[in-house]
């Protein structure tokens, strides 16, 4: 019902001025960060739309909503931001994990949204103080953050690079990575679609 409500909603094209020019572009996706609807997709897509609320005791779900689209749906709602993400028919099989570290996901306190032939989709709140398990990604991700974050990552040589997001910022991360994270400071959460 809930993307049932999500596509009645977008029924008309993008507004004149709205910018649709992709934020990632690449082998795998098109990803683009809309305010309103665009017009019918020529791929199947996961649609983020974006609300305004704050974190809450509930965890990031409840600030986004998630759905996956086929071919020809209408992405986004009138008067929502959207992150949507177009999903280009170059499906990459997993690397196999040989680096003895689990799999980014699932990891603890994280929620899986839906998972389908195409993407698994993760809700994500990352806790103060307490580092990710180290672990190895072994699928392409597209990460949109919730709330402006702060994350140190550490591979397994003890390098740390901090990274700052904004609230809406998108990421594109390729697999074959293996590190952990730890959020620096205030808060931080995502939306996290695993490409297969």
């Amino acid at each position: 019902m809930l993307k049932a409500t999500l596509f009645a909603l977008a029924l008309c094209f993008a507004a004149p001025g709205q910018t649709t020019q992709p934020i990632i572009d690449n082998e795998r996706v098109t990803v683009r960060d809309v305010n309103g609807p665009l017009p019918p997709s020529a791929l199947d897509f996961v649609a983020i739309s974006l609300s305004s609320k704050g974190r809450s005791n509930k965890g990031p779900s409840d600030k986004a909503i998630a759905v996956f689209g086929h071919k020809g749906d209408t992405p986004g709602a009138a008067g929502s931001r959207t992150v949507v993400i177009e999903l280009k028919d170059r499906p990459v099989a997993p690397i196999a994990n040989k680096t003895g570290y689990p799999n980014a996901f699932p990891r603890p306190h994280i929620k899986k949204l839906f998972e389908n032939g195409r993407v698994i989709v993760w809700s994500y709140a990352w806790n103060p103080g307490e580092p990710t398990p180290m672990h190895f990604h072994d699928k392409d991700v597209v990460v949109v953050y919730l709330e402006d974050t702060a994350l140190k990552s550490t591979t397994p040589d003890g390098k740390s690079t901090v990274n700052r997001y904004a609230a809406g910022q998108t990421k594109f991360n390729r697999r074959d990575r293996t590190h952990t994270e730890l959020l620096v400071n205030g808060t931080g959460s995502a939306i996290i679609t695993e490409l297969k």
